[in-house]
C-alpha cells in the first residue's frame, strides 16, 4: 500500500515506462478478453498499430491496462472511448501531460459559449480522472501527489469558469473590471475551497466544498445596490457548469452548504455578513472547517483579507480545550447515525468510521484549533504537513505521526481505489469477498486474505490514537468505588468512597461538590461548564487525597472555584490534561499567590501544556520569534498590549512552576524571568515608538537607549518584581521639533515617548498587567525629567553623582532602543564605573546608606530576606563595594550580575576564600527563599500564617529536612554575612556623618 513519498521518476521518461508491477493482476482469461476489446476500439479509431506498438515496447504494460479495465468499468470506459487519449497518456511524460492538462483548462474561460466551456471542462475532467488514475494504480504517483493532481485540476476547473462568468459580465457592462484578461483579479468575488478542495487532498471521485462570498467594498459593479443579486446568479451559473450531466459527464459535483447559516442564507453572501455571523453565532465545527480555508478562485487577494480577518476566530489567543467536546461530539454524532462503531473489513466506511480517514482529520484539526492560536506554524491545511509539525513542536510524539501519516496514505489509496470503479462518492468496502478482492488487488495487497488481516490493523491503530486524545468519557466512577454527587441527598456509597480516598468529613464533601453542580458559582453557572466539572471531579478528589490534609485542599478549591468568573476553559483543560490537577493541588496547598493568579487569569495554565516549551527553560532565542510572531497578528495597538500581557503573564507562570516543582533552581530562574522582561521590554518599545511615530513624527537623528538597573539590570529577577528602568536619548541639536503631524520639541518628545513606554508595560488592560515600573533610579531621581539626553547622562554620573547612585550603576545594562546609543551607555556606564575613588570616603559612603535603610526598613526579622542584617543587601552592597573600590585594578570583577562578581572577585584575589565561601552560598541561599516567597505570598513572609505545604516547599528547595531546621540555618548564615560585612567594610557603629 502507499507511502507519503515516492522515488523521482525521470523527467523525460513516460507513463508507460514508470509504471510499476504493483497492481495484482486479473486472471489471464479476463485480461484476454479486455485486451481484445480494447483493441476493437482502437482498430475503429485507427489507432490499433500504434497502441500495439506500445504495448509490445514496455513488458507487463498490455497486462497493466487489460486488469485496471477489468476492475474499473469507469477507467475502461474512458479507455475505449478515446483510445488516442490513453496511447498519448502512456506515451508522455505524468508530471508534463498534467502541466499541459491543468495549464489548458485554466485558459479554457476563453471560449467563446458557454456550452464550448462545459463540453472542454469535461473533457479534461476525462483526461485527468484517466491520467491520475493510470498513475496511481500503477505506482508512478504517491497519495500525495494524487490528492495534489487532483486538487490542482479542480481549481484550474473552478478558476476557468469563475473567469469564464466575469468575463461574460463584463461583455454585458454589469461589472467593470479593472484588468480583462485576468477577470478574476479586483472582482470582488470570492470563491474558497473548503475541506479537501481547501487543503489541496480532494480524493478521486469528491465533490468539492465551496463557500461563495463577494466584497461590497472591491467588487466593480456599474450598479453596487444590484451585488447580493449579481453575485448569486453567477455563483448559480457556476454550479450549473461544474455539476450539469451532461453527454460528456460532470466536471465536479458541488456543495455549498458549508457556507454561514446555510438554511438561512443565499448561496453567496456578503464578506460583512458573514464576517458579522462568524463572530457573533460562529461554532467550533466551522472553527475546525476554516482552517482549511484557501482562495480557489475569483478574487484571491480579497478572499486572502477575508481570511485573515477571519484570523482572530479561527485561532484563539489561550489554549482551546473547551473546543475538543464539541468537535468530538460530531464525530460521536456520525457514529450514532451511521452506526460505525465497530471496526471491520466488509461493509466498513474507510472514512467516516472507527479507525477511518475522518478521524485522523480530527485528530490533526482538534490540536490545531487547541494550539494554533498561539503557534502559527500548526495553521496549516494539509494534514500530512500538519502531523509533522505537531511532531515537530511536541504535541504528538513522532511514533504517532509516523501510524497517522501511514495511515491516512494507506487509507486514502484504498479510498481512490473505490472511487476509481465506477466514478463514485463511495468510501464504503463492498460486502462480498468478490468485490472485495478487487479492491485489494487495485490497492496492491498480496492477497484478500492479506488485505483482510492488514486493514483492521490499521484501523485499530488509528482508533486507539485518536481515543488517547479525544475519547476519555466521562465518569463517575472512582477506581475505589462510586462518586455521584447528584439530588439532594449524600450517597452513601459515596461517603464509603470518599472515607477511604482519605476524607475526615465526606459529607461535607458531598455538600460541597453538589454545590458546584447546583450551579451557585459563576463558574459553574452554564449547562456546558457543569458538564466538564462532572467529567473530572473523580480525578481531581484522588489528587487532594494525596495531599496531607484532603479537607483542607478540598476548601481551597472550593474556595478558588467560587471566585473564578468561568469554569468551561479552566474544566476542560483540566479534562484533558489529569495530570494539571496534581499541580493546582500542589499550588492550592503551598503557593496562595499564584492560585490566585489562576483565579484571575486561567489561561495561564495554558504555558504548561505546551510540550515544546514545558520541557526547557524559556530562553531569550525561543521567546522573542514566539512573541514576535503572536504580535504581528495584532490588528491595532491596543490588542498588542493584551498579546503581550498575555505572553507574559503565561510564560512568568511557567518559570514559576518549574521553580515550584523543583526543576528551575533560583539562579536560572532569575536569569528565566530576567530574560522574559528584557523580551518584552524590547517588543514593547518598539511597538509603542511605532504608535508615538505615527502621531508625532520623528527626531532628526533621534536615538533611544532603555537601560534597565536593580534586579533587571542584574538578571536577578522574581515573579514579583518591577523594572527599574533608565531612558536616554540623543538627537540632532539642530531639530527644533518632530516631523508628525503633531510635532513636540525634542526634550517634550522624549519625554513623552517614555511615558508611552511606562504604559505599555504597566498600564491595565482587559488582560491586567505586566510590570509595575519604576524610573527613579534616573539622574537626580523623581527631581530630574523622566528622559535624559545621553550627554547629561555622561555629564551627571563624572561630577555630581552620590556613591549610592554608582553602586546601583553596578547593575546598570542597556536593553532596548537604537545599538548605537545603547553601545554609548554602556560605554558612559563602564567610564563611571571606572572612576577613581577615596576607599575611605565610598565605605563611609556604604555605611551610611546601609544604616540608613536598616533605621528605615530594617526590623522584619530573620524572614525579611531583603533588608535583614546579613540579608541580600548586605551581600550586595559588599559586591558593589569591591567593585567601586578596587574595579579599576581588577576590570574583571564588574559585572552586573552578584554572584558573577563575587566569584571574579574571588578568584582575583580581591575576596578572601573564606569570606567567599560564607557569601556565595548564602546569596544562593536567600535567592532560593526570595523566588519562593515571591511567587507564593504577597504580604511579609509569617511562618505562623502560612500553609504548611509551603514551610516544606521552602525546606526542600533549601535542602533542609524541614523547616525548622531550615529556619535556623538561615539565621546562621545571615550572622556570617554580617560578620564577613563588617569585616569588609565596617560596622553601622562607625557609619560616617559625611555627607557627599
Amino acid at each position: 500500500m502507499a507511502s507519503a513519498t515516492k522515488r523521482k521518476p525521470s523527467a523525460r521518461s513516460s507513463l508507460a515506462a514508470q509504471i510499476e508491477p504493483r497492481l495484482r493482476l486479473a486472471k489471464a482469461a479476463d485480461r484476454k478478453a479486455r485486451l481484445a476489446e480494447l483493441y476493437e476500439a482502437a482498430e475503429e479509431a485507427g489507432v490499433a498499430a500504434r497502441l500495439k506498438t506500445l504495448l509490445d515496447r514496455h513488458d507487463g504494460l498490455g497486462a497493466f491496462v487489460a486488469s485496471v479495465s477489468e476492475y474499473a468499468p469507469f477507467l475502461r470506459s474512458l479507455m475505449l472511448g478515446e483510445p488516442a487519449r490513453l496511447i498519448a497518456l502512456l506515451g508522455k511524460n505524468p508530471k508534463g501531460s498534467l502541466d499541459r492538462l491543468v495549464t489548458g483548462t485554466a485558459d479554457a474561460w476563453r471560449l467563446d459559449d458557454r456550452d464550448g466551456l462545459m463540453a472542454a471542462l469535461r473533457r479534461a475532467r476525462q483526461e485527468a480522472a484517466l491520467l491520475i488514475g493510470l498513475a496511481d494504480l500503477g505506482g508512478v504517483w504517491s497519495v500525495s501527489d494524487v490528492v495534489a493532481a487532483l486538487s490542482g485540476f479542480a481549481d484550474a476547473s473552478v478558476a476557468a469558469t469563475a473567469r469564464f462568468l466575469l468575463s461574460d459580465l463584463h461583455r454585458e457592462g454589469k461589472i467593470k473590471l479593472p484588468d480583462p484578461e485576468q477577470p478574476d483579479v479586483g472582482s470582488g468575488w470570492i470563491i474558497l475551497g473548503m475541506g479537501k478542495s481547501g487543503a489541496g487532498e480532494l480524493n478521486y471521485s469528491s465533490d468539492i466544498d465551496l463557500i461563495v462570498l463577494f466584497d461590497h467594498d472591491v467588487a466593480p459593479l456599474a450598479d453596487p445596490d444590484e451585488a447580493a443579486a449579481v453575485f448569486i446568479r453567477l455563483t448559480k451559473q457556476l454550479v450549473h457548469i461544474l455539476s450539469e450531466h451532461t453527454a460528456d459527464g460532470y466536471v465536479f459535483r458541488t456543495d455549498l452548504r458549508l457556507r454561514p447559516d446555510p438554511g438561512a442564507t443565499n448561496i453567496a453572501i456578503s464578506t460583512e455578513a458573514a464576517l458579522q455571523y462568524y463572530e457573533s453565532f460562529g461554532q467550533n465545527w466551522e472553527r475546525a472547517a476554516l482552517i482549511k480555508a484557501r482562495p480557489v478562485a475569483g478574487d484571491v487577494a480579497a478572499g486572502e483579507a477575508f481570511l485573515a480577518e477571519l484570523t482572530p476566530y479561527i485561532w484563539r489567543k489561550y489554549l482551546d480545550y473547551a473546543a475538543i467536546a464539541d468537535i468530538h461530539s460530531i464525530k460521536r454524532q456520525i457514529h450514532d447515525f451511521r452506526g460505525h462503531e465497530e471496526i471491520a473489513v466488509a461493509g466498513h466506511n474507510i472514512k467516516l468510521g472507527r479507525g477511518g480517514i475522518r478521524e485522523i482529520e480530527f485528530f490533526v484539526q482538534t490540536q490545531q484549533l487547541i494550539a494554533g492560536g498561539r503557534n502559527p506554524e500548526l495553521r496549516g491545511r494539509a494534514t500530512l504537513d500538519m502531523l509533522a509539525g505537531l511532531a515537530e513542536g511536541g504535541w504528538i510524539d513522532e511514533q504517532a505521526r509516523d501510524d497517522m501519516s501511514a495511515s491516512y496514505c494507506e487509507l486514502r489509496q484504498i479510498e481512490h481505489c473505490l472511487q476509481m470503479i465506477n466514478d463514485e462518492q463511495t468510501h464504503t468496502l463492498p460486502a462480498t469477498d468478490e468485490e472485495l478482492d478487487i479492491v485489494a488487488r487495485m490497492a496492491g495487497a498480496r492477497s484478500l486474505a492479506a488485505f483482510k488481516k492488514a486493514l483492521p490493523v490499521t484501523l485499530a491503530r488509528v482508533r486507539d490514537r485518536y481515543g488517547e486524545l479525544f475519547e476519555a468519557a466521562p465518569s463517575l466512577t472512582s477506581k475505589l468505588g462510586s462518586l455521584v454527587f447528584t439530588g439532594d441527598d449524600d450517597d452513601p456509597d459515596t461517603l464509603n468512597t470518599l472515607e477511604g480516598l482519605g476524607f475526615r468529613t465526606p459529607e461535607q464533601v458531598s455538600r460541597t461538590i453538589r454545590t458546584w453542580h447546583y450551579g451557585r458559582y459563576p463558574a459553574t453557572r452554564s449547562t456546558a461548564a457543569r458538564e466538564r466539572l462532572t467529567e473530572f471531579v473523580p480525578a481531581l478528589l484522588e489528587t487532594l487525597a494525596t495531599t496531607d490534609n484532603a479537607d483542607a485542599a478540598l476548601a481551597a478549591f472550593d474556595r478558588f472555584l467560587s471566585r473564578l468568573p468561568a469554569g468551561v476553559q479552566l474544566f476542560s483543560l483540566l479534562t484533558s490534561n489529569p495530570s494539571l490537577l496534581g499541580l493546582l493541588a500542589t499550588m492550592m496547598a503551598s503557593a496562595p499567590r499564584m492560585t490566585e493568579v489562576v483565579v484571575h487569569r486561567a489561561h495561564v495554565l495554558d504555558a504548561l501544556i505546551e510540550p515544546a516549551f514545558f520541557g526547557r527553560v524559556p530562553s531569550r532565542e525561543t521567546l522573542e520569534p514566539r512573541l514576535a510572531a503572536s504580535l504581528e497578528e495584532a490588528p491595532d495597538y491596543e490588542d498588542i498590549l493584551d498579546r503581550a500581557r498575555i505572553f507574559g503573564q503565561e510564560q512568568a507562570f511557567l518559570i514559576g512552576v518549574r521553580v515550584l516543582a523543583g526543576t528551575l533552581d533560583a539562579g536560572r530562574a532569575g536569569i528565566a524571568f530576567t530574560d522574559l522582561a528584557d523580551v518584552l521590554v524590547s517588543a514593547l518599545f518598539d511597538a509603542a515608538r511605532r504608535e508615538f511615530e505615527s502621531i508625532h513624527g520623528k527626531i532628526a537623528r533621534g536615538k533611544v537607549a532603555v537601560v534597565a538597573m536593580g534586579k533587571l539590570g542584574g538578571r536577578e529577577m522574581t515573579a514579583a518584581s518591577d523594572l527599574d528602568l533608565i531612558f536616554l536619548y540623543d538627537f540632532d541639536e539642530k531639530a527644533s521639533e518632530s516631523s508628525g503631524d503633531r510635532p513636540l520639541a525634542a526634550a517634550q518628545y522624549f519625554a513623552r515617548l517614555t511615558q508611552r513606554l511606562l504604559a505599555a508595560l504597566s498600564a491595565p488592560t482587559a488582560e491586567g498587567t505586566l510590570y509595575e515600573v519604576d524610573f527613579r533610579l534616573r539622574p537626580s531621581g523623581n527631581a530630574g525629567p523622566l528622559a535624559t539626553h545621553i550627554d547629561a547622562f555622561a555629564t551627571y554620573q563624572a561630577k555630581d553623582a552620590w556613591t549610592w547612585e554608582h553602586m546601583a550603576l553596578t547593575r546598570a545594562r542597556p536593553i532596548a532602543g537604537d545599538k548605537a546609543l545603547m553601545t554609548r551607555a554602556a560605554k558612559e556606564i563602564a567610564g563611571a564605573l571606572a572612576q577613581k575613588r577615596q576607599p575611605k570616603k565610598t565605605r563611609a559612603s556604604i555605611l551610611d546608606m546601609r544604616a540608613l535603610l536598616e533605621e528605615e526598613k530594617g526590623g522584619g526579622g530573620a524572614w525579611d530576606l531583603k533588608q535583614a542584617p546579613g540579608g541580600l543587601i548586605d551581600i550586595e552592597f559588599i559586591a558593589q563595594y569591591l567593585q567601586l573600590t578596587r574595579g579599576v585594578q581588577h576590570p574583571e570583577i564588574l559585572s552586573t550580575e552578584t554572584e558573577a562578581s563575587l566569584a571574579a572577585a574571588t578568584k582575583a584575589g580581591v575576596l578572601s576564600r573564606g569570606d567567599s565561601e560564607i557569601l556565595l552560598p548564602a546569596l544562593r541561599l536567600h535567592q532560593t527563599l526570595m523566588q519562593i516567597l515571591r511567587l507564593c505570598v504577597e504580604e511579609p513572609f509569617d511562618p505562623e500564617k502560612v500553609p504548611r505545604g509551603m514551610l516544606e516547599l521552602l525546606a526542600r528547595a533549601a535542602a533542609m529536612p524541614d523547616f525548622a531546621r531550615l529556619d535556623h540555618h538561615l539565621r546562621e548564615t545571615e550572622a556570617a554575612v554580617r560578620a564577613c560585612f563588617e569585616r569588609l567594610i565596617g560596622p553601622l557603629s562607625a557609619a560616617s556623618e559625611q555627607t557627599e
